[in-house]
């Protein structure tokens, strides 16, 4: 590798985020690693300056008119950038949800799979051959008439629309039905239909409660004010002038209409809670017509097919050409051909150790990381030359037993031409790359200059570089505690996925790590299982609460069709806890789902600070000679938010022919409020300012404000004082926010006899993160708590109390104990593929 200018991309000061005014050479055709503790700014660099430049380049030469259809970047704020090829971004954004999108489709191998099966499948006796198309659940030619080749459909239930059927009709035993005068209306409808509003919902007959409930009658009748069932009768009799005519809906019209039709959101969050998700009775869950399902490949239709494991695909399809080896009529050529291709774009996939999915799952539920490493694959397949591929984290999820395949995948795109830039933490990753940068020297302000770069085996003699203390001076030798279990929670028999009637005890009073290949069944134990058996114990026991970090306490959740398929559950996981539950008061899941969806979540907001903050304001003498309350002080209200950006900092600037564009609010400028609300100040502070403050700075100012303080010093505990009491949640990552649900936890007072469940918490941290987090949970844990996690880093898992080790494969042929025990004990197993790498210290 040669370092001439000709081979570099010279990036001149370079002011995304955090960065200052950066200067780097970077080489070409060749694998950079760019590292840095969390929040220093080499995603600004990899990310926000070279691919969003790369994207701006390339966006140049595309029509005006088609610019409106691309997701775009904001153009990046660097002087220059020189010897940039053209960049595709591998990220671990996986974009809008859709229950369309599937391994299949994203990696094309579900074309190819259709017109196999159109140009090779068994057809039963007399049936026509069909296009491609019939095979596809997204064209009018496959889908199924009744789902539209979705495999669900929405439909309700007696139990849902009447929660309790000791209510009379009037005292509302229709729960589902609207409430005011469109349900009084539809009480005095039943009336005039002689059904009786006044009695138990449950002493109706069957035929009269399937009636009201399902019909798709709505019969027009004469409607009488406020008459009980007997006036009603005699009015009718007399022919007594009505008061109105009144039209009846059933509960089921009237939630499925009103989901599909409603303009207003709360009115669709309301009846979206009577839907039920249910598995289409025509399809039967399988999106086709049955035409298309009635052709065969190896006795399977091709939904059946396609529920098969990749590496079960790959398998199939090399029979199938052994079988026409010697044959050359039409059907054994397009065997050939098709076959063939699809079994190259599965060989990537499977060596990156993703043979445990299959062609028929959604997107929406792979990690992010099986999603980057799919992508991966697929750029594998398409022998591109001089391009620089940009990504986030590749090996983020991945086992250490499939790093090999991963760094091969890495070589095989630099010797077809190409260069690979990673954002990465991975020891094993940052070694084997050819050039590294690491960025720093802090996080946040403190960071955002270039600390290193050069070769990787000269990075140890850098020594301001956090990243080489932990590569080269094994910094990350993390302490170990050896507690002895103070209890044991036994789960018997669990099914949830590829468990199958598994038992499992977990140690209380430790931390216990949960390894084994990626697919091998971890999530499915811990993250499924273990917390939905442990949730529903609690709350039937009525002894404590459970408590899942997941959403922001102040979002809402998406109500149309998409969001609501997307969030139907598997079945859950069944099975019992066997014994320990007495030792568990609490649950707290913690994991890396966004901690708000919307610009208007944020981290002041979620840890609950930002009331105490608005709670002083309110308290200043100026406020109160105002008239402003607390309320005054909250940008998600019209009181003292700016007008013109309702309080988001930011507008949309609608061009046309190109796609819409956020613009700092030329009212307050990004300020979120009016100009009177901000003319309030404490300790010469505004809000606006307030929010604008990083965690540590924040916390020298509120020193004396109590409950402020110890959220803040929560927040610093888990290595977050570079970030932003205002900064939104949708600019924070996985692992940030992960940790900041953590730092609210560690705010509480009380937190013995906790279960704490987390989801690979290291994903995004720099090593230097990691001792810091593992510090915090051995806070936890000696404070009376348990934890367990889920994780593929091996010195956390060594670190670890105990260790219970999954597998021994992924998919199909994991699910399984393989070893448990502390980690010198599972060490010594020789069945664990987890094994051979804890010995690593």
């Amino acid at each position: 590798m040669t370092s001439s200018v000709n081979d570099n991309v010279q990036v001149r000061g370079a002011r995304v985020h955090n960065l200052k005014s950066l200067d780097v050479d970077i080489p070409r055709n060749c694998i950079v690693a760019f590292t840095g503790i969390s929040g220093s700014g080499k995603s600004s660099l990899a990310f926000g300056t070279l691919f969003a430049e790369a994207q701006h380049r390339y966006l140049d030469s595309v029509s005006p008119y088609a610019r409106r259809l691309i997701d775009q970047i904001e153009k990046p704020e660097v002087d220059s950038i020189e010897g940039l090829p053209p960049a595709v971004g591998l990220h671990q954004h996986r974009g809008s949800p859709s229950v369309r999108s599937s391994v299949g489709s994203i990696t094309t191998i579900s074309n190819s799979l259709r017109m196999l099966y159109s140009r090779a499948g068994e057809y039963p006796e007399g049936q026509n051959i069909i296009y491609a198309d019939a095979f596809s659940p997204n064209t009018v030619e496959g889908a199924c008439d009744k789902c539209q080749g979705i495999g669900k459909v929405f439909d309700v239930t007696e139990d849902k629309l009447v929660p309790d059927p000791h209510l009379s009709i009037r005292e509302g035993a229709i729960a589902a039905w609207p409430g005011a005068w469109q349900g009084k209306n539809l009480v005095r409808v039943l009336l005039s239909l002689d059904i009786d509003v006044d009695i138990p919902w449950n002493e109706l007959s069957a035929d009269t409660r399937q009636w009201i409930l399902f019909t798709d009658e709505s019969p027009q009748v004469p409607v009488y004010g406020n008459y009980n069932l007997a006036q009603t009768r005699r009015a009718l009799k007399d022919n007594e002038p009505a008061s109105y005519k009144g039209k009846f809906v059933s509960a089921k019209s009237y939630v499925l209409e009103t989901f599909k039709y409603s303009q207003k959101e709360k009115i669709k969050q309301r009846v979206a809670e009577y839907l039920n998700v249910a598995t289409c009775s025509q399809c039967n869950g399988k999106k086709l017509k049955q035409s298309s399902l009635s052709v065969t490949l190896c006795g399977k239709d091709i939904i059946e097919f396609s529920r098969l494991s990749l590496s079960d695909v790959a398998s199939r399809l090399s029979d199938l050409l052994e079988n026409v080896a010697n044959q050359q009529n039409e059907k054994a050529k397009v065997l050939n051909n098709i076959a063939n291709d699809i079994l190259a774009r599965l060989a990537p996939i499977i060596a990156l150790g993703l043979g445990y999915l299959s062609l028929e799952r959604s997107t929406t539920t792979v990690s992010a990381g099986e999603l980057q490493r799919l992508r991966l694959a697929t750029q594998i397949k398409s022998k591109l030359f001089g391009v620089v591929y940009i990504m986030d984290e590749p090996s983020s999820g991945l086992h250490p037993n499939d790093i090999d395949a991963l760094l091969t995948a890495f070589d095989e795109l630099v010797s077809a031409g190409n260069t690979v830039f990673l954002v990465e933490h991975n020891v094993r990753v940052i070694k084997h790359a050819d050039w590294v940068v690491d960025v720093g020297p802090k996080a946040g302000d403190g960071g955002g200059q270039v600390v290193f770069n050069g070769p990787a085996e000269k990075l140890k003699n850098a020594t301001e570089s956090e990243t080489s203390q932990f590569l080269f001076n094994n910094a990350l030798s993390l302490p170990r505690f050896n507690r002895k279990p103070t209890g044991w929670l036994s789960l018997k028999n669990i099914y949830k996925n590829n468990l199958k009637g598994l038992d499992c005890k977990f140690p209380l009073g430790t931390i216990t790590t949960v390894t084994g290949l990626s697919g091998s069944g971890k999530s499915s134990l811990v993250s499924h299982a273990l917390v939905e058996l442990i949730k529903q114990a609690l709350e039937s026991a009525g002894k404590g609460k459970s408590t899942d970090r997941s959403l922001d306490k102040n979002s809402h959740l998406d109500v149309d069709e998409t969001a609501l398929l997307n969030s139907d559950k598997d079945e859950p996981a069944s099975g019992h806890i066997a014994g320990g539950l007495e030792q568990v008061k609490r649950l707290v899941v913690v994991n890396q789902a966004p901690i708000g969806r919307t610009p208007r979540s944020n981290l002041a907001t979620y840890t609950g600070l930002f009331d105490h903050v608005r709670k002083l304001f309110a308290a200043t003498a100026s406020a109160k000679q105002l008239g402003y309350n607390a309320g005054r002080f909250s940008f998600n209200t019209t009181k003292g938010r700016c007008e013109n950006c309702e309080g988001v900092g930011f507008v949309s600037v609608e061009l046309l022919f190109m796609p819409s564009v956020y613009s700092p609010c030329p009212v307050c400028h990004t300020k979120r409020y009016d100009e009177d609300t901000l003319s309030v100040t404490w300790n010469g502070l505004s809000i606006a300012d307030v929010l604008s403050l990083s965690v540590a700075e924040a916390h020298e100012i509120f020193a004396d404000e109590a409950p402020i303080c110890r959220a803040l010093e929560a927040l610093q505990q888990v290595g977050l004082g570079y970030l932003r009491l205002g900064q939104p949640a949708t600019e924070l990552s996985g692992g940030e926010a992960q940790r900041i649900k953590l730092a609210t936890e560690l705010k509480r007072v009380e937190k013995k006899n906790t279960l704490y469940v987390l989801d690979e918490p290291t994903t995004g941290l720099h090593p230097a993160d990691i001792s810091l987090l593992m510090a915090h949970l051995n806070t936890l844990v000696d404070e009376g708590s348990s934890v367990v996690m889920v994780e593929h880093n091996m010195q956390v898992a060594f670190a670890s109390d105990y260790i219970i080790d999954i597998g021994p494969g992924a998919g199909v042929e994991g699910g399984d104990v393989v070893a448990q025990g502390t980690p010198q004990e599972v060490s010594a197993n020789k069945k664990s593929k987890t094994a051979p790498f804890l010995n690593v210290q």
